[in-house]
């Protein structure tokens, strides 16, 4: 099993991340709207969607959405979201989306470059230029490599629900690997995180092998322009 399969399926992953900045996610989603001027009632695929909330706030902002996440848990948890325009399913971003054509796939906040393989990776943007119509638009917001290079910060200690997590972060074989250990319960856990530093240039070679061109970039969640000491690579392409 993959890290993501066993580590995303924890209740453990979402207490470590439960105090992600949710209002400056809402901010960052408002900008983005106005920026990319997809029309009201518009189809979107939130690609990695997780606990749903980027996913149920699109769709208060008017637009029909699709949550999709690999882990069982999320899924089942988001469910009680749905309505006529918002549905959630498990599916596994490197598999084609059996779904009709959308107007827009997001994949946010870092839910990209978990694979070991690269032809996983070429397998993501493969099925996301299949399910987006002709001038359908794809949003991949990534690490900024250059900026997780200079700033890594190696050990840490996060102590969420009385659970303290050791955290040690290195960089090894272009990745960024995240090593998380804890105790709950008189039971001692480990997991691991694995993130590649994929640079802009690379984002954007495999996107254009799929008919997907690049439009625009930016830095971070203020949508800044893009440049070496940026915390994010927020790119926007469209599908020929």
């Amino acid at each position: 099993m993959d890290w993501f399969e066993s580590w995303f399926n924890t209740p453990y992953y979402h207490i470590l991340y439960k105090d992600r900045d949710f209002v400056e996610a809402e901010h960052f989603i408002d900008k983005l709207l106005d920026a990319i001027r997809l029309p009201k009632n518009s189809v979107i695929i939130d690609l990695a969607c997780g606990h749903g909330r980027h996913s149920v706030y699109l769709n208060q902002k008017g637009y029909q959405v699709l949550g999709l996440d690999l882990s069982e848990a999320s899924i089942s948890f988001d469910k009680q979201f749905e309505n006529e325009s918002l549905r959630f399913k498990v599916h596994d971003m490197r598999n084609p989306i059996p779904d009709e054509k959308v107007d827009a796939v997001m994949n946010l906040f870092t839910s990209f470059g978990y694979f070991d393989q690269d032809e996983d990776d070429d397998k993501v943007f493969e099925s996301v230029a299949q399910v987006l119509q002709p001038g359908g638009l794809f949003v991949l917001d990534f690490l900024n490599a250059d900026y997780v290079k200079k700033t890594l910060v190696p050990e840490s200690i996060v102590v969420k629900d009385n659970i303290t997590f050791s955290i040690h972060k290195k960089i090894e074989n272009n990745r960024v690997i995240k090593d998380i250990k804890f105790r709950d319960n008189d039971r001692d856990y480990h997991y691991e995180e694995k993130v590649k530093l994929h640079p802009f240039e690379k984002l954007k070679a495999l996107a254009e092998k799929h008919q997907l061109s690049y439009v625009t970039k930016w830095g971070d969640y203020q949508l800044n322009p893009l440049n070496e000491n940026s915390p994010r690579c927020i790119i926007l392409f469209e599908k020929k």
